[in-house]
C-alpha cells in the first residue's frame, strides 16, 4: 500500500498535468445553478424538464467501469450521484477526467438529472471543471472514537466523516441564534466589551497576560465581561447582554477549556429571585425552539425541564451530604474536614472557597434535574449583594443540572463602599497565595460612585449548555477547535 507522501507525490503530478493542458485547478469561482439539497427535493420537476443544471462539490467516491464512472458529488447541504459516460463527454475529456480527478477533488458537473435502472437520483454530466485539486487523499476510514485526540486535532475531517459532528455544531449555532432572539424580544440589546483589559475581573480565575508594545503597558484577556457590562447599567442602558469568548489560564477537563464562549445579561430593577424565573422562561423557550420538547436524556439518564425547577439552600445540601453544619464551623475546621476528605486546597482560601470546594466535590454531583443551588456564603462571590435579612448569605443562585454548574447569577452589589471592602478582601486572599482571587478595580468602584440601580446578572458558559443538550461528555465535543497540548 502507498504512503502519504508517495500518494501526495502522484497527485502533485496529476496537478502538474493539469496546468500544463492550460486549466487553472483552483479558479477563482464557480457556477452553481443549484444546491444538491434542493436539486434532490426538485428533482421529479427539474428531471421532467431535461433542463441543463449545474452543480458543485466535493467527490466523495468513485466507481470506474470502462467508458463509464460513476462518482457521489457532496456540497454543503446534500450528496447526489454523477454519471460520465465517454461517448456523452467525449474520449478526450473523459480520459481527462479519469487520468487527473481523484477522490477529495472539488468539481463543477453540469448535465440533467435522470435516474438510474436500480432508481437512483443521479446527474448525468455534458460537461465538467475543477474546482479545487487536492493533494493529500482523504483516508479510508476516520479514527473515530479509537483516536479521540485526532479527531479533535484534524475537526476538518472529523466534520467531513462523522455526520453526527457537523449535526452538533448545528445545533450549538441555532441556540445561540434562539437565545440572542429570546433576549431581544425581551428588550435586551446586545453589547461588546474589551477582550484586553488592563485589569481582569468578574471571576475568580487565573488571567493570561501580555503586552501593548506601543503604549508599553501589560494587558489581561478578560476572564469574564461583568465589570464592564454594569459599567453600562451606569451609563443608563437597563439590558445589555454578551455572547463573547472569556479566556481562563487554568486546567483542561471535560468541564473546561482555557478559551469558552460566555453568554453574561444585567438586568436593571429585577433580583435574583425575579432572575430565576426569567432563567426558566429562557430555558423553556430555548428547549422548544430548539428541539420541541422539555425533555431530553444526557448519558442515558432523562432531564425533564419541565417549570418551576427547585430551589435547594447551598447550606442544606452540604449538611445532607457532608454532615457539616455551615453556620457553626469555622475556617480551621473545614480545612480539617477537607483534609479528612482528601481535598487538596490551594493557598490563601477562605472559608466560603473551602465549602465551594467540598461543594463541587460531594453535592454538586449529586443533582440531576434542573435545580437553583441557592444563598452561598458570604466570601463566595464579591460582586454579589448580600440577603437583606440574613447577611451571612448571598442573594445568589447557580443552576445545576447533570452535575454540572451551569450559571452564576445574583442581585448585583451596588453600594460602592461595600464593594471596596469586599475588594480589599479578595486581595488579602491574593497575597496569601489565592492567585484566583479578584483584584481590587479602582476605576469600577468609581463608576458605582456615580450610581447604579439595584439589577440582577446572569453569566452561563455556551460550551456547557450545548454539550449537555446534544448529549456529548466534554467540551471538546462541542468547540470547533479545542485546546490541544502540542504533539
Amino acid at each position: 500500500m502507498a504512503t502519504i507522501n508517495e500518494l501526495r507525490k502522484i497527485r502533485a503530478k496529476k496537478l502538474a498535468t493539469i496546468k500544463r493542458a492550460g486549466f487553472n485547478p483552483y479558479p477563482q469561482s464557480a457556477k452553481r445553478t443549484d444546491e444538491v439539497g434542493e436539486a434532490l427535493k426538485h428533482f421529479s420537476e427539474i428531471e421532467l424538464t431535461k433542463k441543463e443544471i449545474i452543480l458543485v462539490g466535493r467527490i466523495r467516491t468513485l466507481r470506474v467501469h470502462g467508458k463509464a464512472t460513476f462518482f457521489d458529488v457532496e456540497d454543503g447541504t446534500g450528496k447526489i450521484q454523477a454519471f460520465f459516460r465517454e461517448d456523452r463527454l467525449g474520449e478526450k475529456s473523459y480520459k481527462f477526467f479519469l487520468d487527473n480527478f481523484d477522490i477529495g477533488d472539488f468539481i463543477e458537473v453540469r448535465g440533467i438529472l435522470l435516474k438510474t435502472k436500480t432508481g437512483e437520483k443521479t446527474i448525468e454530466a455534458v460537461d465538467f471543471n475543477l474546482l479545487a485539486k487536492s493533494l493529500r487523499p482523504l483516508p479510508e476510514k476516520w479514527h473515530g472514537l479509537q483516536d479521540v485526540e485526532e479527531r479533535h486535532r484534524k475537526r476538518y475531517l472529523d466534520l467531513l466523516f462523522n455526520p453526527e459532528v457537523k449535526k452538533k455544531f448545528e445545533i450549538r449555532s441555532k441556540i445561540i441564534k434562539t437565545i440572542r432572539e429570546f433576549l431581544e424580544k425581551e428588550g435586551f440589546i446586545e453589547v461588546e466589551t474589551p477582550i484586553l483589559q488592563p485589569l481582569y475581573g468578574g471571576a475568580k480565575a487565573r488571567p493570561f497576560k501580555t503586552h501593548l508594545n506601543v503604549l508599553d503597558i501589560d494587558l489581561y484577556l478578560r476572564i469574564a465581561p461583568e465589570l464592564y457590562l454594569k459599567r453600562l447599567l451606569v451609563g443608563g442602558f437597563e439590558r445589555v447582554y454578551e455572547i463573547g469568548k472569556c479566556f481562563r489560564n487554568e486546567g483542561i477537563d471535560r468541564q473546561h477549556n482555557p478559551d469558552f464562549t460566555e453568554l453574561e445579561f444585567y438586568f436593571a430593577y429585577i433580583d435574583y429571585k425575579d432572575l430565576m424565573k426569567f432563567t426558566e422562561k429562557l430555558f423553556e423557550n430555548l428547549l422548544k425552539n430548539v428541539f420541541g420538547t422539555l425533555k431530553i436524556k444526557y448519558e442515558g439518564k432523562e432531564i425533564d425541564f419541565k417549570i418551576p425547577w427547585p430551589r435547594v439552600e447551598f447550606s442544606q445540601l452540604i449538611r445532607k451530604y457532608t454532615d457539616i453544619n455551615v453556620e457553626e464551623i469555622n475556617q480551621e475546621g473545614l480545612k480539617k474536614k477537607a483534609k479528612e476528605f482528601n481535598l487538596k486546597l490551594e493557598k490563601g482560601l477562605g472559608k466560603a472557597e473551602i465549602l465551594d470546594e467540598i461543594y463541587k466535590k460531594f453535592c454538586r454531583p449529586k443533582i440531576w434535574q434542573p435545580t437553583f443551588v441557592i444563598h452561598h456564603p458570604m466570601g463566595f462571590q464579591p460582586l454579589a449583594k448580600a440577603l437583606e435579612k440574613n447577611s451571612k448569605y448571598l442573594a445568589n443562585f447557580q443552576l445545576v443540572i447533570a452535575g454540572w454548574e451551569f450559571t452564576n447569577a445574583f442581585s448585583e452589589l451596588n453600594d460602592p463602599l461595600e464593594q471596596k471592602r469586599r475588594f480589599e478582601e479578595q486581595e488579602k486572599l491574593f497575597k496569601a497565595g489565592f492567585e484566583e482571587a479578584q483584584r481590587i478595580d479602582k476605576d469600577f468602584i468609581e463608576a458605582l460612585e456615580y450610581g447604579m440601580p439595584p439589577a440582577a446578572g446572569f453569566g452561563m458558559g455556551i460550551d456547557r449548555l450545548v454539550a449537555l443538550l446534544t448529549d456529548s461528555h466534554s467540551l471538546r465535543e462541542v468547540i470547533l477547535f479545542p485546546t490541544m497540548r502540542p504533539k
